[in-house]
């Protein structure tokens, strides 16, 4: 559906009530298999990590799954979270943390307590969805009583059954101080034809178009940017893929850069982002466009797990933690 074209799904200028929402859900469809891709792939894993049902979903019959190196797992060590597939339908999200586990996650086991979410919402993942049966972004629900500013798209939205278990999973392991999250996303070509005038017709307001970034982008947090451990991490992904250049005003996906390759936000807590689920030092955000004429699903997936290692090689080389 191009931008501008009323969504046919609602009355324009209406926000939407629970019928239109429960109207929304019932005409979504199911084009792949969160068992087969996702699910499957966990089980062999199990030689290696503790794999543990950690919650499921009320709305069809969906597990979610905790992935950590318990026969590693040392007080002493520095604690490391990747999550994929908090936004259903960005696939390398989900599929570039399972490689991670497949390839790079043992590796690193030495020097950090690891724990990876592969597939936050898994009815997004099926229906290849950004939002969760309820018609909430799950990457907007981590904190519902954030800031909330007018006509910002980054702002809190109600506690989901996916950000509630996350919560809770990560308080059972008792972390006090977590050093790094790095949350795996995809900004897609259907985020401007699907899913921006859907939320516009969902909340009652203009479609506001906007331009989708050809590369690999990171989000920063304004209060604790990072500089150079983000730099690492575009370093490292270039190999793999190109980076995103800023639009003509200066800026991705509306937001300015702050550095090459990086957008900075306010914090993540603030906006409910899952980026700001724990109280890690080091948290960003991964973009990767699979939609690109350059990039092949493959790239994408790759790109994640280059972005996984670059951040953890950063800390090994500069962090005193992990020495």
């Amino acid at each position: 559906m191009a931008a501008g074209v009323r969504y046919p799904i609602g009355t324009p200028g209406v926000a939407w009530t629970d019928a239109e929402k429960l109207h929304w859900r019932n005409t979504r469809e199911i084009q792949r298999s969160y068992a087969d891709e996702v699910v499957a792939k966990l089980e062999p894993l199990k030689s290696k990590f503790d794999v543990t049902r950690y919650g499921s979903l009320s709305h069809g019959s969906y597990e979610m799954f905790a992935v950590r190196t318990l026969a590693t797992w040392s007080d002493d060590k520095p604690c490391v979270l990747v999550t994929g597939g908090v936004h259903g339908y960005e696939t390398s999200g989900v599929q570039g943390a399972i490689a991670f586990l497949a390839t790079k996650a043992e590796q690193y086991a030495s020097k950090f307590n690891i724990v990876v979410l592969p597939c936050v919402s898994p009815w997004g993942y099926e229906t290849i969805q950004r939002w969760n049966a309820s018609a909430v972004d799950p990457n907007r629900s981590f904190n519902p009583n954030g800031e909330v500013v007018p006509g910002r798209s980054f702002n809190p939205e109600p506690a989901t059954e996916e950000s509630t278990a996350v919560i809770a999973v990560l308080k059972s392991l008792g972390v006090a101080r977590w050093l790094c999250h790095v949350d795996l996303h995809e900004t897609t070509d259907t985020d401007e034809s699907e899913f921006r005038p859907a939320k516009a017709a969902r909340d009652g307001v203009e479609s506001e178009p906007d331009l989708i970034p050809d590369g690999f982008y990171l989000v920063a947090d304004n209060s604790n940017p990072q500089t150079a451990w983000v730099k690492a991490i575009i370093d490292g992904v270039r190999t793999v893929t190109h980076i995103a250049p800023p639009d003509a005003n200066g800026k991705i996906i509306g937001e300015e850069v702050i550095q090459e390759g990086v957008i900075g936000i306010p914090p993540p807590n603030q906006l409910g982002l899952c980026a700001g689920v724990t109280n890690a030092s080091y948290a960003t955000t991964t973009e990767v466009y699979p939609d690109s004429p350059s990039a092949t699903p493959e790239q994408c997936n790759a790109a994640q797990v280059a972005a996984v290692c670059a951040a953890l090689d950063h800390l090994i080389a500069h962090e005193p933690l992990c020495k």
